[in-house]
């Protein structure tokens, strides 16, 4: 046999065994990491994702919270877990962007520790205020904050989340000096604003999207560059300051090594989950943009986004711990 026709059997073969492989997986239950509380946005969706992913499979998929240290108790879990297709982790920005630029180590690495399975969706952030608050626009907010130095707070999750980032980032591109005002989660920095104690937050549409259909939030901007269905009289950042574009996102990501025919068929299943019009229509109720693709264009999503949120930790001046 010649050298070229045994590497062409090999070929072959690992192609019938890799198929073989995704047809027979998984034959045990597969757990999904989430790295926050139950009953957050990323929990839901999380559910709702892994009921999805249960019928296709044939197997129980439980969602496994590990909450706290700012995703890094999850996010550690996932890394660590045993390659084998048993084990996924649903991925956000914070846990797989923001954490290496604002801590000066982590336990796990974000770009070797995983693969990259599928895109969910992205999470637009929203600015809002309560809605005594006498403005409309983002202009009438600057406006405001002028004619009132330092009278205006806005609430976040902390400074080193992703609401806390993009909070600071907007008071950089329009010139506010809003106080930044941090809370433990998002339900805290919602209710004080609603409450008076503060008067706007900028958070996930997830997070307050309720919020906003019950009156009790006025949105005024998006974070995205352009407009979120849902939110279609809310102009985006982007329209007054061109280049503002962040928004956060849910990824699904499986431990490095796992194997990549394993990887294939998750990404289809979890595509074609996606594309169900009740899935749809759920994340669209939450504010999200629905993204599914390949492993490949998340891959190149992740290197991109890295960059990004590196320069922009640099422009306001956040030192890491």
């Amino acid at each position: 046999m010649t050298v070229t026709l045994r590497a062409a059997c090999a070929a072959w073969m690992f192609l019938v065994v890799g198929q073989a492989v995704a047809q027979t997986w998984p034959t045990r239950p597969v757990r999904v990491i989430v790295s926050q509380a139950p009953g957050t946005s990323p929990d839901i969706v999380a559910r709702l994702i892994a009921e999805r992913l249960a019928r296709a499979w044939g197997q129980g998929v439980v969602v496994e919270n590990r909450a706290g240290g700012q995703n890094v108790i999850g996010a550690q879990a996932a890394a660590r877990s045993a390659p084998d297709g048993t084990t996924f982790f649903f991925a956000t920005t914070a846990a797989i962007v923001t954490n290496p630029v604002t801590f000066k180590s982590l336990p796990y690495d974000p770009a070797k520790d995983f693969d990259a399975v599928g895109m969910i969706a992205k999470s637009p952030m929203v600015v809002a205020v309560a809605s005594g608050v006498p403005v409309k626009s983002i202009a009438d907010l600057v406006a405001l904050d002028r004619s009132k130095p330092g009278a205006l707070s806005a609430a976040h999750e902390g400074p080193r989340t992703f609401s806390g980032m993009m909070s600071a980032a907007l008071n950089q591109a329009t010139g506010m000096k809003l106080l930044q005002v941090p809370y433990n989660g998002a339900t805290p920095a919602i209710q004080d604003t609603i409450g008076g104690r503060t008067q706007v937050v900028f958070l996930s549409s997830a997070a307050v999207a309720p919020f906003i259909k019950r009156g009790d939030l006025r949105p005024i901007a998006v974070s995205v560059a352009r407009r979120v269905a849902g939110l279609d009289d809310v102009p985006a950042l982007a329209e007054t300051f061109p280049g503002f574009d962040y928004s956060g996102w849910f990824a699904l990501l499986a431990p490095a090594g796992t194997p990549r025919e394993v990887v294939a068929r998750a990404n289809r299943d979890l595509n074609q989950a996606l594309g169900e019009a009740e899935v749809g229509q759920r994340l669209r109720d939450f504010g999200l943009l629905l993204e599914p693709g390949t492993p490949e264009a998340l891959n190149d999503f992740l290197a991109a986004e890295r960059a990004r949120w590196a320069r922009l930790v640099r422009d306001i001046g956040l030192q890491p711990e």
